[in-house]
């Protein structure tokens, strides 16, 4: 009696890299048209506007896995938001802040928190595609130790800001009265980074192994 295979478990579908970068330009142009404060909206959206032509630009030698690609894509649209409506505005955590009755709009918590998430992640591709750190018991926390040393370096971004600009720096702070918020800010990184790490690592390793075989012929 022949042994019946079982049918192999379909791959996910690709979205194309392309329909990722129009998303991004397009939530770009429409954060940009009326825009609360311009300084704050450059400010916030300076690592789309840096990041995205280094992505296109290093496509053909260094493709990213489609993973890091949407990750990397909703990001952009956060600070986009953010930008638009400064982090202390945005309409949707003026209703989380009253739904639940915080004390302020969270959207900023969530900001950092996505400032860990995702990076996480891209820290993750780089070192795994270009360094001896795969399958290393290392990695993890070098990772982390990459995003918290982003995210001081983005607190020390903006204090210079408020040295530089005074009450003219406020949006781009979106501190709300919160003596501790760079402490916050730092916290809700490392929180979003583990949680990456946790959750996203097997993930990850099969779309690089996807990429690699892709890019190889294999």
């Amino acid at each position: 009696m022949t042994a019946v295979r079982p049918a192999p478990i379909p791959s996910p579908r690709r979205v194309p890299p392309a329909l990722y970068a129009g998303v991004v330009a397009v939530g770009l142009a429409v954060s940009a048209w009326d825009v609360r404060d311009r300084t704050t909206w450059l400010l916030e959206t300076f690592w789309v506007l840096a990041g995205l032509p280094l992505v296109v630009l290093a496509w053909r030698r260094f493709p990213l896995t489609g993973l890091l690609c949407g990750l990397l894509a909703a990001h952009a649209l956060v600070l986009a938001v953010g930008g638009h409506y400064t982090y202390a505005r945005v309409p949707l955590g003026d209703w989380v802040r009253d739904g639940f009755g915080l004390s302020r709009n969270p959207y900023d918590r969530f900001g950092h928190l996505m400032q860990g998430f995702v990076p996480a992640v891209l820290v993750r591709e780089l070192l795994v595609r270009t360094s001896p750190l795969r399958g290393s018991r290392w990695l993890a926390p070098l990772i982390v130790c990459a995003c918290l040393a982003f995210s001081a370096s983005f607190e020390l971004l903006e204090w210079a800001a408020a040295e530089i600009g005074g009450h003219g720096a406020d949006a781009f702070l979106a501190t709300q009265g919160d003596v501790w918020d760079t402490q916050w800010d730092m916290f809700c990184a490392l929180i979003g980074a583990v949680l990456s790490l946790l959750l996203l690592s097997r993930v990850h390793d099969r779309r690089l192994a996807a990429l690699q075989a892709r890019t190889t012929g294999g």
